[in-house]
C-alpha cells in the first residue's frame, strides 16, 4: 500500500442503534444510525428498504443503488464551490427516490477522514497553490485516511448483498468486494463541477485513480451552454 494512504484501521463492530423516517426536498427517507463501542457514530438513509422477502422484485430492487458518501461539512452544509460533495449528496438522493429503492452510507469522516480541523488547515495550504494530495501530505497526514468496515453491517441491516454503486473512486469498489458484496455496476457521479472545482477533481483524476474524463475542465460551463441551445 501507498505511503499515502493509511493502514486500515479495525474499530469495534459497529450496531444498529436505532431508525426513524426523515421526510427531505427530495422525498421521504428512513434514517437508520449505526454505533460503536467507541461511539463512533454513521449514518444510512434507505427507501424502499429492506424488501419484502416474499414479493416480486425488479432487477433494479435485486440491485439497488447505494452510494458510500463521506461527510462533508463544507459541501453538504454551506454548499462549498470547492468539491463536489454537496452535489453529489443531492443528486444521489434524487436518484434513489426516483427508483424508490437505494441507500446512502453517510459516514462520519470528515476532510477523507482527517477531520474538520486538519481539513481547514489543508484547505489553507490548498489557498497557497497546493493541491488536495500534497495538502494532506504536507501536514503529515494520509493522503485518504478513510476506512469501510462499516459497510458491512450497515449493508446487512437491510439486506443488500448485491449493488449498483454511485461512485467515481474505484478504490470503494473494491472495498465492498472484499467485504463480500456483488457489485453489478458502476454508475458514474459527475455533479457540481464549478471553477473552483476542477483543479481537485483533475488532481483525484490523475493521482487518486478516481474514473474522470482527461478534459473535465471543458464540462464546467457545458450546464451554461445546453441551456442557450434549449432556449
Amino acid at each position: 500500500m501507498s505511503q499515502q494512504f493509511s493502514e486500515t484501521k479495525i474499530h469495534s463492530p459497529y450496531k444498529f442503534v436505532s431508525k426513524a423516517k426523515l421526510p427531505t426536498a427530495h422525498g421521504e427517507f428512513d434514517i437508520h444510525v449505526f454505533e460503536n463501542a467507541e461511539k463512533q457514530e454513521h449514518v444510512m438513509l434507505t427507501c424502499g428498504l429492506p424488501l419484502d422477502k416474499n414479493g416480486s422484485k425488479t432487477a433494479n430492487q435485486m440491485a439497488p443503488l447505494v452510494r458510500i458518501h463521506s461527510e462533508c461539512l463544507t459541501g453538504d452544509a454551506f454548499s462549498s464551490l470547492k468539491c463536489d460533495c454537496g452535489p453529489q449528496l443531492n443528486a444521489t438522493m434524487q436518484a434513489i427516490q426516483e427508483e424508490g429503492c437505494g441507500a446512502i452510507l453517510y459516514l462520519r469522516q470528515e476532510g477523507r477522514g482527517i477531520g474538520l480541523t486538519n481539513k481547514i488547515r489543508a484547505y489553507a495550504l490548498q489557498d497557497q497553490g497546493h493541491d488536495t494530495l500534497d495538502a494532506n501530505l504536507m501536514l503529515g497526514l494520509p493522503a485518504d485516511a478513510r476506512t469501510y468496515e462499516m459497510c458491512k453491517p450497515m449493508l446487512d441491516h437491510v439486506g443488500i448483498t448485491k449493488l449498483r454503486l454511485l461512485t467515481n473512486n474505484p478504490d470503494k469498489l473494491s472495498y465492498l468486494e472484499d467485504l463480500g458484496f456483488e457489485v453489478v455496476e458502476r454508475i458514474p457521479l459527475v455533479v457540481g463541477l464549478n471553477p473552483f472545482n476542477v483543479d481537485y477533481l483533475a488532481t483525484k483524476r490523475e493521482r487518486m485513480g478516481h474514473h474522470l474524463q482527461s478534459d473535465i475542465g471543458s464540462l464546467v460551463f457545458k450546464p451554461i451552454v445546453d441551456q442557450q441551445i434549449n432556449e
